[in-house]
């Protein structure tokens, strides 16, 4: 086997040449941070020796956390089996009794590796337990790449090459409970699958009077109501599930991207006995119906384990407060800027919403790319300064004019005071350029 410094060395082009070139290309044209060597202290490592804050939101106690990556290796150094072939694994079972005593709520988990498997799940339990096909999902939103999760998704890049999609899936407009409650009305919905605060449809938290009407209507026309807190949930937004706050609790919850830690892969549906056994107790055979070989894996329940021991009570009300801190010092510093429009955050989903400069220059055409046309730069062009302080920013994916940051939920309030005064100085920068 290579060495681990073999890889580390020649492993990013063979990403380039064997994986995929265009993710490889797109990263270095962006001049984003690609090679980092090393995790230290929570943060990435570049070649030269620079630290790198990952804003990105899948590392929730920032990279190999020492409390995650020990349990994983007493597991390893262990003689206990990974996968049990009659798919009755213990740690999984474990895992479940911690998930549903912490939500409070649920009382029955499926496992899987990946959120969009998440949501497959939780597609094919709604459709099962109503037989009903019709499942409706909100404009701008993200649930996944796979087939019924891009069946969910907003309009764009994620799902015209995939027409025909997933038959009976609708996308109604966000926020509207008229809508809402036409798409209901016909009785022949299964489900509506929706996101508590929407990541990459630009950190947009649902509203409350639609919340209300989500969780009535959803109610009175039999159909059931999935929340989709893979962004959202285990502590991200100053909550375990941030769901738990709503009118009433969705019949179906999913987690997965922090679940595992940072280290292990992944996902969980939560719902409940009920209707887990309306679904699939018909008979044996229907116990099996839905499956994945390796999504009960032992490896990655451990990390899942060690993950929520960390997530504390103490730690979801700091990230509650200091997410809120962080939105009012973001404004301060900004408004009144000739590109900024607003700063939105849930708990440690920070959003900072940018306005377009009309320079010529810094469209998309004159880069060479007039299919981005449409697209807004200055999202890309504010990431692009803040790889050069130290911080791995990205935009949200249905509008680029929105600067999505996702910190570790234990960085500390001057940490995130620097990022406010890097994201100040680049705009200021970039203001005077155009």
């Amino acid at each position: 086997m290579d060495s681990l410094q073999a890889i580390l060395r020649g492993g990013f082009e063979d990403f380039r040449d064997f994986v995929n070139p265009l993710i490889y290309n797109r990263a270095e044209l962006a001049r984003e941070p690609v090679r980092l060597l090393q995790a230290r202290d929570g943060h990435l490592v570049d070649e030269d020796g620079h630290p790198v804050e990952d804003l990105h939101g899948t590392q929730a106690f920032g990279h190999r956390h020492p409390y995650v990556t020990r349990a994983v290796r007493d597991f390893l150094e262990s003689d206990a089996p990974n996968w049990f072939p009659s798919r009755v694994n213990p740690f999984a079972g474990r895992l479940a009794r911690r998930l549903c005593e912490r939500s409070g709520h649920y009382s029955s988990v499926y496992f899987g590796c990946s959120g969009a498997d998440a949501v497959e799940a939780s597609l094919k339990l709604c459709r099962a337990a109503t037989r009903r096909p019709r499942l409706l999902c909100l404009e701008r939103a993200y649930h996944g790449c796979t087939f019924g999760a891009v069946s969910l998704m907003h309009r764009g890049p994620f799902t015209e090459p995939f027409r025909p999609l997933l038959p009976g899936a609708l996308c109604l407009p966000f926020g509207d409970a008229d809508a809402l409650s036409r798409a209901l009305s016909e009785g022949d919905v299964a489900a509506v699958v929706v996101e508590p605060v929407q990541g990459e449809g630009g950190v947009r938290t649902l509203p409350d009077g639609y919340l209300a009407a989500l969780c009535e209507l959803t109610a009175r026309h039999g159909a059931l109501l999935v929340a989709d807190e893979v962004q959202s949930g285990m502590g991200r937004s100053g909550y375990f599930l941030r769901s738990a706050t709503w009118p009433r609790r969705p019949d179906v919850a999913l987690l997965a991207k922090q679940l595992g830690g940072g280290l292990a892969p992944i996902s969980a549906m939560l719902t409940t006995r009920e209707l887990f056994a309306r679904a699939y107790g018909a008979d044996f055979e229907d116990g099996e119906s839905h499956n994945m070989t390796m999504s009960y894996n032992a490896l990655s329940c451990v990390a899942a384990l060690a993950s929520l021991d960390l997530l504390t009570e103490d730690l979801l009300g700091a990230v509650r407060d200091r997410g809120e801190a962080f939105r009012a010092r973001c404004h301060q510093r900004l408004q009144g800027h000739a590109l900024y429009r607003d700063t939105r955050a849930a708990g440690y989903m920070f959003g900072v919403e940018l306005r377009q400069p009309e320079h010529p220059w810094v469209g998309f055409d004159q880069f060479g790319w007039p299919d981005l046309e449409d697209r807004a730069t200055i999202g890309p062009l504010t990431a692009y300064r803040l790889y050069r302080r130290g911080w791995f920013a990205f935009v949200c994916g249905h509008d680029w004019s929105i600067l999505r940051m996702q910190p570790r939920l234990t960085l500390e309030p001057e940490h995130l005071d620097r990022l406010i005064t890097h994201l100040g100085e680049e705009l200021d920068a970039l203001a005077e350029l155009v």
